[in-house]
């Protein structure tokens, strides 16, 4: 399995509010008050932190990426989990500056999800800096807690990032940062302010929408897939569409021409190259004007996406594509039936299999997302 990279941001000031009556810790207030507040309310946030991660400390895949001092560094210290610092605040109480140029640097650095403990306030702060480029999950520690983007409590939140961790279904979904003005509050008049939406870890469960016979229906859920990819595909971005049943379904959506077996070049619903080799591949992505984003579906039992009856998507199309542009697309009961097995790539390049692990987005229904692990072949395994 392997290893899940969290990044964990902490609000030093969340919820500090709550117990003067002050509606929210957003504002000058809050921190002229902060001077004369006692160890317990100081430590409000990072205490709730700690009951969401403590059920992550005897788990060694789990690491993380975080802020110095009293952002994340301290409680990651003191439970004995093993983490990064890329930074810190500057002198002084943290504020959103802090907060965003945290998660910005997080987020560059390649974490698989974005935790952050604070209310509403924060997670405005954290949308500015990510917007929908990395799930997110909110552990609930402030005042103000309107959005749909936090955990119903620490320990929900440590529950469901330990079953991200273990290879569990954990859903993904767009849910609304949203954030009441404080001034406005504090004059009896709710006031919500809409922000944007943010990628959000639903409930780890196998969760059915399409059924027959109390079973999932291979097809229908591919028709949904299907549907769904032709609606999100771009004019101007060429499509590598992999072998495989559920790719079929993609080319018969768009009504094009398919190779079951085989790997399919398609633009703006266009057929561009059909069963292409590795060298035919180069040679279209060389004279393609426009981005290029490859297209696989996970072999039933096994899990490879990359290295088993697709080598044409080799290490050098993969790198002309770019390995942040690829799509998995995979019915949950397919990935249910690796029972918490990661996803596999095998693609004949280490350097590009390590690359490539990590968790990954993986589109198994309409509008139907799942966070899941990709790992690479273990050597006693391969042998």
């Amino acid at each position: 399995m392997p290893e899940l990279n969290i990044g964990l941001i902490i609000n030093p000031l969340a919820g500090l509010g709550g117990s003067r009556g002050l509606k929210g810790s957003d504002g000058d207030t809050l921190r002229q008050l902060a001077a004369t507040m006692t160890e317990e309310e100081l430590h409000r946030s990072q205490d709730r932190a700690m009951r969401a991660l403590a059920p992550l400390t005897d788990v060694p895949e789990v690491r993380f990426t975080t802020w110095s001092g009293a952002m994340g560094a301290d409680v990651c210290a003191e439970l004995g989990l093993t983490f990064a610092v890329l930074g810190g605040p500057g002198e002084g109480l943290s504020g959103a500056a802090d907060t965003v140029a945290a998660a910005r640097a997080i987020c560059a650095s390649g974490v698989d999800i974005l935790l952050f403990a604070g209310g509403d306030g924060t997670a405005r702060d954290i949308f500015d800096a990510v917007g929908q480029s990395l799930p997110v999950l909110g552990l609930p520690a402030g005042v103000k807690m309107h959005s749909g983007v936090f955990a119903v409590s620490p320990e929900a939140a440590g529950e469901l990032l330990l079953e991200l961790a273990r290879g569990g279904l954990v859903g993904l979904r767009s849910q609304e940062v949203r954030d009441i003005d404080e001034e406005a509050f504090r004059r009896d008049v709710v006031r919500s302010r809409f922000y944007g939406d943010m990628l959000v870890p639903g409930e780890g469960r196998f969760l059915q929408h399409t059924k027959v016979g109390g079973r999932e229906s291979q097809e229908l859920v591919a028709a949904e897939i299907a549907t769904w990819m032709a609606e999100q595909m771009d004019e101007d971005t060429c499509y590598l569409i992999g072998p495989g049943s559920t790719t079929a379904a993609i080319m018969d959506e768009l009504g094009v021409a398919n190779t079951l077996l085989g790997v399919d070049v398609v633009r703006n619903r266009q057929l561009l190259c059909a069963d292409a080799n590795e060298s035919d591949l180069l040679e279209v992505l060389a004279a393609n004007l426009g981005p290029a984003r490859i297209v696989v579906t996970a072999i039933g039992g096994q899990g490879h996406i990359f290295g088993r009856g697709n080598q044409q998507l080799s290490p050098a199309v993969i790198r002309a594509v770019g390995a942040d542009r690829i799509s998995i697309v995979a019915a949950k009961s397919k990935i249910t039936s690796l029972e918490g097995r990661p996803l596999l790539v095998d693609t004949n390049d280490t350097e590009l299999d390590e690359e490539l692990c990590g968790y990954h987005e993986v589109i198994t229904g309409y509008d139907d997302r799942i966070l899941y692990p990709v790992g690479r072949m273990p050597i006693e395994e391969s042998r």
